[in-house]
């Protein structure tokens, strides 16, 4: 039996993403399980999809905290849980850079562009104003700087003619349900 990497995600909405990484490691030879989702928002449609398919959950609202004090809350849970590893999955909010820091090639992210165009918001609106032929997604690991780690994958994403950020993201996500656990897995594979 395969030993399977601890990963912790992190969640702000619906935890699509999550379900994606979830699902895929159900496969018998997955090199990860998800010990615990964890969310800065408490009424994250994710938490309940998490709750109902058994996972560990952790939920605590930002509002009227520090930023520091909610990431040490949050990284708390992470430990207890026994994760090695962070994925983040749709989670909105800039971890600070000593969070970061302690969590140096052991924290993914998914990000709805061509990584290194369009970090940050808004990511399908600049590429159809840009006129650009491709969109996509890419994961890449965590760093103090938004959106700025080493690329662990990107998949491209044809934009079509009439098509509107919402169009565009719907293919987007498909794509990252994808390659979000193919990169999570390669990353916690020991070599």
């Amino acid at each position: 039996m395969i030993r399977r990497a601890k990963i912790a995600v992190f969640i702000s909405g619906s935890g699509t993403n999550m379900a994606a990484l979830l699902y895929a490691s159900r496969a018998a030879d997955c090199a990860y399980e998800i010990v615990l989702v964890a969310a800065n928002d408490p009424a994250a449609p994710g938490l309940s999809l998490a709750a109902a398919e058994g996972l560990a959950t952790f939920a605590l609202s930002h509002k009227g905290m520090t930023r520091a004090d909610h990431d040490a809350s949050m990284e708390q849970a992470v430990r207890e849980s026994g994760a090695e590893y962070i994925a983040l999955a749709g989670y909105m909010r800039i971890l600070t850079p000593e969070f970061v820091t302690r969590w140096n090639g052991r924290m993914v992210n998914i990000h709805p562009s061509l990584l290194p165009l369009y970090p940050g918001l808004h990511t399908h609106e600049r590429a159809l104003a840009a006129g650009d032929s491709h969109a996509g997604c890419t994961v890449h690991l965590v760093t103090p700087v938004l959106d700025d780690g080493p690329l662990l994958g990107q998949t491209a994403v044809a934009v079509l003619p009439g098509d509107t950020p919402a169009t565009l993201a719907a293919r987007v996500l498909i794509a990252e349900h994808q390659l979000y656990p193919r990169c999570l897995a390669a990353l916690v594979t020991p070599t």
